[in-house]
């Protein structure tokens, strides 16, 4: 919560909250324009539309394997009149629109457009933070944070974007005093939409929308609220301040309240605490085999991001879901601290037969639609120093580990030099294994370099 000695000396804005046990009125300061937010509409199936003509304007949809029992991971705006979108399955996408165009998803193709997007925004302002492969939020300065400035300066990167991208490539942008807002005020106006929020229509501005509708509000935090008595934006937002954060559980609803009325807090510092890969599964490659090959291999891409950001992790954690079954199905083994390959495929082996066992206890048989691998609890390597044990026999178990490692750093240079799967550990090849390349989680967009390795 803010101390009151803030807004003294800062001229600010009284509001008046009758609803709450007592009237009371609460000193906001001034809330300039201040946050940019882009917002790509329907990226993937844009770039496909983008690089294929014959798409546009038809109803797509982004798969990540040729497979009626995969789901969508983006669908044209054309698709979502059908009431596609992305978790939708391809066999009911199919028929909910007979003309559904089922394209296979392009990674590399969509990273490579997302820096050029980047690079297209940089042009007119500077870019604080990507927040997403779709998302990009930029900060506003002092002469170009009023209303016309904010929104000729939205134009010309729509402008921008169309004519040096693509004209597929539309976005929805949103301009508020702080980033929240600004992400909930590009989607009020899909596609192609421009919502400014000022100081003024704040926070009444926000009644139409849902609770949900703001970042961090899910399904079973909408129950919470409903119990204290928050129903909607205004039953939090007449609430005092340290009541709203109590309806919350904590420091974060008082937080939200005041973003909400469109103050600028400092950010919490985040940490990454897992890296991991997970792959659907074709049909004819979901049996035991296959499953363990893959998890193998999205092992090794995990380490080798692993030491390529300078971490070593703590946990192993293989996960998946059945063919019969929504929920995941996960099991974990205790690491020693490190970042090395073939500790961590020693520690898979170890686990994957519960995986196997979980298999037979359905139907007799392993079917797995997805399989992934997570290292956990990590942490930075800070002060690495060389091995005492270096030098000792190969076979000697104090000098393994640290001959594994060098020889884990090895093959990420000659991966890195000459291409994917240039050198690896164990089987890759055949008609076993799926194809694992880097795939797109929203939230992390993937490094070129993983798309080689």
């Amino acid at each position: 919560m803010f101390p009151s000695a803030h807004f003294d000396r800062v001229a600010g804005t009284h509001i008046s909250m009758p609803h709450m046990r007592e009237d009371r009125e609460v000193l906001l300061p001034p809330r300039p324009l201040r946050w940019l937010f882009l917002d790509l509409n329907s990226y993937f199936a844009s770039v496909e539309q983008q690089l294929q003509p014959e798409l546009r304007g038809k109803p797509v949809l982004v798969a990540p394997v040729g497979s009626d029992t995969t789901v969508a991971i983006a669908a044209s705006y054309e698709a979502k009149r059908y009431g596609i979108f992305t978790g939708t399955p391809v066999w009911e996408a199919k028929q909910r629109c007979r003309d559904i165009i089922v394209t296979p998803a392009r990674h590399k193709l969509y990273v490579e457009y997302h820096d050029r997007i980047i690079e297209e925004v940089w042009r007119h302002v500077p870019v604080t933070r990507v927040c997403s492969i779709d998302e990009v939020a930029c900060r506003l300065l002092d002469n170009e944070n009023d209303e016309a400035s904010a929104r000729a300066l939205a134009m010309r990167i729509k402008a921008g974007i169309a004519a040096n991208i693509g004209e597929c490539l539309t976005s929805s942008i949103g301009i508020a005093p702080n980033r929240l807002l600004a992400k909930l005020a590009s989607d009020m106006m899909k596609p192609d939409g421009l919502v400014v929020l000022t100081q003024d229509q704040l926070p009444h501005r926000l009644f139409d929308l849902k609770l949900r509708d703001i970042a961090g509000i899910g399904a079973k935090m909408e129950a919470r609220l409903a119990r204290d008595g928050v129903n909607d934006i205004a039953d939090l937002i007449a609430r005092r301040p340290r009541d709203a954060g109590h309806a919350w559980g904590g420091t974060d609803g008082d937080r939200l309240w005041y973003l909400l009325h469109g103050v600028e807090l400092p950010e919490k510092p985040t940490q990454s605490r897992t890296i991991g890969h997970s792959h659907v599964l074709s049909p004819g490659k979901r049996g035991l085999e296959p499953v363990r090959l893959t998890a193998r291999r999205l092992a090794l891409k995990a380490a080798s991001r692993l030491r390529r950001k300078g971490y070593r992790s703590r946990l192993l954690v293989l996960h998946g879901k059945f063919e019969d079954d929504k929920a995941n199905w996960r099991t974990s083994v205790r690491l020693p601290a490190t970042q090395d390959s073939f500790v961590i495929l020693s520690a898979l082996d170890t686990i994957f037969p519960r995986l196997a066992a979980a298999g037979r206890e359905r139907h007799g048989g392993l079917r797995l639609r997805m399989v992934g691998v997570t290292l956990a609890e990590i942490e930075m390597v800070e002060g690495d120093q060389a091995s005492l044990f270096a030098w000792l026999d190969p076979d000697d178990p104090l000098a393994r580990e640290t001959r594994t490692l060098a020889l884990s750093r090895a093959m990420d240079r000659l991966n890195q030099r000459f291409g994917r799967n240039a050198v690896s550990v164990g089987p890759l090849t055949g008609n076993r294994l799926d194809r694992v390349g880097a795939k797109i989680a929203f939230g992390r967009i993937p490094e070129l370099s993983e798309f080689h390795e």
